[in-house]
């Protein structure tokens, strides 16, 4: 985690490089992650971003649910068991499964992105009709969906869990225009990595994952 002091060194130079003219104008955002990371920008794209204070702390303000996941425990108990069920009907890790809703929705069933995506695996429209998902707001069958679409991207990339989760973020047509590789755009290359380390924690801090592709 990033403590105050070094956030304000952070600030500081964030201040400093603006142009003087700009400096009066431009106002600077932060949030903290799930991970203890401090993020900052004067062009906020993400629901968390605050407004920082004279002192450098963020104004408070109450985080959407998407970004506010219930406790382990709680979310284990409520789908837990049906995620191990789909996991098993598409050959699939439950902690892969597990670790895509928590970075989608944080297991909110309700959640809508900007761009359209709804429910637990953030299933956009195409998506839901191209497996049968007629109701992306029920949370089983919004399940179903992802679950299949991600069992359809690693076959496609030969197992490679990176490029499957890049593709399930960017879509898979990007993924393979740049070469099979992961797309160079910003959001992508945040959440393949976010994505990664939720699926070791939920695995128990990486065990029993050696041999895995693109981890």
């Amino acid at each position: 985690m990033i403590t105050k002091p070094l956030t304000s060194l952070i600030l500081a130079a964030l201040l400093a490089s603006e142009p003087a003219q700009h400096a009066s104008a431009d106002i600077i955002y932060s949030f903290t992650d799930e991970y203890g990371v401090v993020h900052f920008s004067n062009v906020p794209t993400d629901e968390r971003y605050a407004p920082l204070m004279a002192d450098g702390a963020a104004a408070r303000k109450p985080p959407p649910i998407a970004n506010h996941p219930r406790p382990p425990t709680s979310f284990y108990a409520e789908y837990g068991p049906v995620i191990e069920e789909i996991a098993r009907t598409y050959a699939l890790e439950g902690a892969l499964i597990h670790a895509v809703v928590s970075a989608e929705s944080a297991y909110n069933a309700k959640a809508v992105s900007r761009k359209g995506a709804a429910g637990l695996m953030q299933l956009m429209p195409e998506t839901a009709k191209r497996y049968g998902v007629t109701d992306r707001f029920d949370p089983v069958q919004n399940l179903h969906g992802g679950a299949r679409y991600l069992s359809h991207l690693l076959k496609m990339f030969d197992g490679n869990i990176s490029l499957a989760l890049a593709a399930y973020n960017a879509g898979e047509n990007n993924v393979v225009k740049y070469g099979n590789q992961i797309p160079p755009f910003q959001e992508t290359k945040a959440y393949v990595p976010k994505v990664l380390a939720l699926y070791r924690r939920y695995h128990g801090n990486g065990d029993n994952l050696q041999g895995r592709r693109g981890i």
